[in-house]
């Protein structure tokens, strides 16, 4: 099984506690958040990736009569992020967290492909409010 890795954003740091002696070598603030909005359109572009996997595995689902919840499966997956989580500072417990939202709605887009429910790339949907979410 072919391992992901996600792609660099920018210089590879090793996460934990800034001692004193790295103040001087401290980037701003602004340069921060263009940091977090370069990593989270990456996030944002990989979670789609993600999700087009998902409608064709609802395809194949729907083809071939298969359920839509499979908890082996998502067991398998989210043991698989836990064991990738140590790589970082989030610990495995809040990259499981992360994965079962992440799991939820593959599963929903899953449900709408096996109830014929036409899934649109950039489409909206309304939000409880009935306000389309974007």
């Amino acid at each position: 099984m072919r391992r992901a890795t996600a792609p660099r954003v920018g210089p590879r740091r090793k996460w934990g506690i800034v001692g004193p002696h790295a103040v001087k070598n401290m980037r701003t603030l602004d340069e921060l958040r263009d940091d977090i909005d370069r990593v989270d359109e990456v996030i944002v572009r990989l979670l789609n990736e993600r999700a087009r996997v998902a409608v064709e595995i609802g395809l194949v689902k729907k083809e071939q009569g298969v359920p839509i919840y499979q908890p082996d499966r998502e067991k398998q997956v989210l043991a698989h992020v836990r064991g990738v989580a140590c790589e970082g500072p989030l610990g495995p417990d809040a990259i499981a967290r992360l994965f079962e939202r992440i799991i939820d709605e593959a599963r929903r887009l899953e449900r709408r492909i096996v109830h014929g429910e036409e899934v649109v790339p950039g489409a909206t949907e309304p939000s409880a409010t009935g306000e389309p979410l974007r």
